[in-house]
């Protein structure tokens, strides 16, 4: 089994090319080669196969505990680089089919040799089922209260929280006790505004845990703070792993870089699958 690592700003991925449908994907084998101790080493696993739903590609995305996600703005850009190094490319522009919908892709060359610069259209902004006055802040401090809280949907559940200092924020502590309050869980974001151009954001994911970005996020968390009056159409948000550019429009628009990092042989008998 050949798969390729990419990262997108330290959110790094497992791409499996299979156009012609002739693999698979399953929770084990995401939990295996996800490993960072006994396996490779990433956030997720994605599968690339022939298009669905009209679309030129299908993703199929589980994160490393085995979950499935619906989308990843990161994950999309990672498989752009994987599928252009494959030559699979449909062309600069093309669309992929997920769990949450088509998706248009447009793929470039990036700054430095291995990396990519992609945009991907993330689709409309919905807000969750689940109210954000709802949620208990039960785990909170006082000095980590949120300013300011909203539950937006992007394909996946997002959970977005106004705060003055995003560095003050225990995330590993109370990323899960605002997941586990949602069905399915949630992605959990912490904001602080920099600017009318730019915030500051980090985040908790359902089924990762602490990543160093997250695509989806940064356009929960744009959207979020536009609805706030705190920022225009367009903000630079800055994460851990780095900053992408999200565009504010009818659709969200997510721009930003993607790395190659290596090429993998894996005999899954050798990880007991």
């Amino acid at each position: 089994m050949k798969l390729t690592k990419h990262h997108g700003l330290a959110n790094d991925f497992l791409v499996m090319i299979d156009i012609d449908n002739a693999l698979s994907i399953t929770p084990q084998l995401a939990r295996a080669v996800c490993d960072r101790r006994i396996g490779v080493g990433a956030d997720g696993l994605i599968r690339v196969s022939g298009g669905t739903k009209g679309a030129d590609l299908t993703m199929e995305l589980l994160n490393s505990d085995g979950s499935f996600a619906e989308m990843s703005g990161n994950g999309m850009r990672c498989l752009a680089q994987a599928v252009a190094m494959s030559g699979h490319e449909p062309g600069a522009s093309y669309t992929v089919a997920t769990a949450g919908g088509v998706r248009e892709v447009r793929h470039g060359v990036g700054n430095r040799p291995g990396e990519s610069w992609v945009s991907v259209d993330m689709g409309p902004t919905s807000p969750s089922a689940i109210s954000p006055d709802s949620l208990s802040h039960a785990a909170l401090s006082v000095s980590t209260a949120p300013m300011k809280t909203a539950t937006i949907d992007i394909a996946n559940p997002h959970v977005v929280m106004l705060v003055d200092n995003v560095e003050s924020v225990d995330v590993g502590l109370l990323g899960p006790s605002y997941e586990e309050q949602f069905p399915a869980g949630a992605n959990v974001e912490w904001v602080e505004p920099v600017d009318r151009g730019a915030i500051k954001m980090r985040v908790w994911e359902r089924g990762a845990g602490i990543t160093q970005a997250c695509g989806t996020g940064a356009c929960a968390s744009a959207r979020a703070a536009h609805d706030w009056g705190l920022v225009d159409d367009t903000v630079a948000v800055a994460m851990p792993g780095g900053r992408v550019e999200v565009h504010l429009g009818d659709v969200v628009t997510l721009t930003g870089p993607a790395a190659y990092i290596a090429t993998i042989d894996i005999d899954p008998d050798l990880l007991g699958l």
